[in-house]
């Protein structure tokens, strides 16, 4: 119920533009994570015409997860670093693919690093030899490095970056690496690539049960487990609501202007600690411990973005706020108030 209400309300919001989309033929990556299956609900309810190749590490298994999605899309077996392209035209790309592991970043960086630049650099290779008209490029707020604590809300124009020293930087510097290859194949090739900047999410099909705060305080208080928190939780963060990126992004592909750069995220600025109290009070967990030990994280401090690039030029602004978001995301995960 809670997945048919936010289909619904993306339809309604994408309405006028989903024609844009009618008889394309679209290769996209990473669709059967998190992000990426949601842009696919919202396509499949749509009811344009648009053909969607997904490539897929394991298609079997998204086939068992969502035979809906894999009874209306075509599942390609593949790595985006050296996958063959089935044959013919394709009128768009959708580069969502990387593993956003903590734990892969923490245990195997280089993994992590080539992984999203050579992906990349096959995805538009591709779009050079088979002449894309437009390519969606998922990046990520990591690309800022650490936010100094008084640049309230992060801009597209900030040129901050991570640490090259530090090798958890290899997300962040994987992605940067990326944002740079679009914009060489833009200039030397003619590409026109969009590209957005996501911050944190919230939303139903986020996974509990992995490096998401978010999603583990849910987890928690849904069970209901007092909220631990290890460090001092004094870290800040902002979750915008998953119907509402997935509307922006399909939005950016329709109307964004050639070459575009977005942030996607909510400005609505909470510490961890915060998170944990607000979450417990929405679901009524029995209250939140702070350990207080050192954060080991990518970024112990502040990772807010700016998002009034995108809503003034595609007219969007967030639907969702963030006790919403928390008690929508749990009710889809079986949470009953």
């Amino acid at each position: 119920m809670i997945l048919d209400e936010d289909l619904a309300a993306i339809d309604r919001q994408l309405a006028p533009h989903w024609a844009g989309l009618s008889g394309a033929r679209i290769l996209m990556t990473g669709g059967t994570g998190f992000i990426g299956r949601w842009m696919l609900e919202a396509l499949a309810r749509s009811g344009v015409d648009a053909e969607v190749v997904l490539l897929s590490r394991n298609p079997e298994a998204f086939a068992r997860v969502a035979p809906h999605l894999a009874a209306r899309f075509q599942l390609v077996a593949g790595d985006v670093s050296e996958f063959i392209a089935p044959p013919g035209h394709f009128t768009h790309i959708v580069h969502a693919a990387t593993d956003a592991s903590a734990a892969l970043n923490a245990n195997d960086p280089r993994r992590m690093f080539d992984t999203i630049v050579a992906g990349t650099r096959r995805v538009l290779d591709l779009a050079v030899e088979r002449g894309i008209t437009r390519t969606l490029f998922l990046s990520s707020g990591a690309v800022y490095g650490a936010q100094p604590a008084e640049v309230g809300h992060v801009p597209e124009s900030w040129h901050g970056g991570p640490d090259p020293r530090d090798p958890k930087s290899a997300y962040g510097e994987g992605k940067r690496a990326a944002e740079l290859l679009c914009s060489i194949y833009g200039k030397q090739f003619g590409l026109d690539v969009v590209t957005s900047r996501i911050f944190a999410l919230l939303g139903p099909m986020l996974s509990l049960d992995i490096h998401f705060a978010a999603g583990n305080f849910i987890r928690d208080a849904m069970a209901g487990r007092t909220i631990r928190i290890e460090s001092a939780g004094t870290a800040v963060r902002s979750y915008l609501y998953a119907a509402d990126v997935v509307a922006w992004l399909w939005l950016a592909m329709l109307r964004a202007p050639r070459g575009a750069t977005y942030n996607m995220g909510s400005e609505e600025a909470v510490s961890i600690a915060d998170l944990a109290r607000r979450t417990a009070a929405v679901l009524g967990g029995p209250g939140v411990e702070i350990a207080g030990r050192e954060d080991v994280g990518w970024n112990p401090g502040r990772y807010v973005p700016s998002t009034a690039l995108i809503r003034g030029e595609l007219g969007v602004e967030p639907t969702t706020g963030l006790e919403e978001a928390i008690r929508r995301t749990a009710i889809f995960n079986g949470w009953k108030k």
